[in-house]
């Protein structure tokens, strides 16, 4: 009984180093001082003060300079054509969030998989640490959510998931039917912030 119960014990602690185990993320090393904030309307912070998109504010948790590139509308379908814009400042680090519009505007799944597919390979061709930021499972897009996390273990992309998740449809964090106030962009940035913090 005694061997048996230190076996088990044994097992439990190698299943608790391996769990913690970090993936292997491109590009994890390098050091820069930009990071770009790559999306749509949740990035550009529609609903909150410039001051307090969560960009703004994950810029103030980590000292690091963000350059928001947020545009309301935009899909990943549609966002390729503005990586030249991103990859002129040279980040060290890129945010990549998109899916809500192409979800909402019926933007075929694989069109906006393959987009997502070819900004990250832009992204960790050019040196720089992706990251797939999704917004959540809001609306039913749980899909769009587990592609997501595939493609971005596939590719050695970091990944931050639901980035809405408890947020969307509560009156005190939203600003309208879709994007956070300021209290919820706070802590959209407080969730990105805490899966890129070992990679700054």
């Amino acid at each position: 009984m005694k061997k048996i119960l230190i076996l088990l014990l044994i097992l439990a602690g190698v299943y608790f180093w391996w769990g913690r185990e970090k993936p292997e993320i491109k590009n994890a090393g390098k050091t820069g001082v930009t990071i770009v904030a790559f999306g749509d309307s949740l990035t550009y912070g529609k609903g909150a003060a410039r001051d307090q998109t969560y960009p703004a504010v994950l810029a103030e948790l980590t000292g690091k300079n963000i350059v928001n590139l947020g545009l309301n509308g935009d899909t990943a379908a549609a966002a390729p054509r503005r990586l030249p814009q991103v990859l002129e400042h040279h980040p060290y680090m890129v945010l990549i969030e998109f899916g809500g519009n192409d979800f909402m505007r019926g933007v075929a799944f694989e069109k906006t998989l393959a987009s997502l597919s070819q900004i990250v390979d832009a992204v960790q061709a050019s040196g720089a640490v992706a990251v797939v930021v999704d917004t959540g499972g809001y609306y039913g897009m749980n899909k769009y959510t587990k592609a997501y996390k595939k493609l971005a273990r596939e590719k050695g992309a970091l990944f931050v998931p639901g980035i809405l998740d408890g947020i969307f449809g509560k009156k005190a964090l939203m600003s309208d039917q879709i994007h956070p106030n300021a209290a919820g962009y706070k802590m959209v940035a407080e969730r990105v912030y805490k899966k890129i913090e070992d990679y700054l």
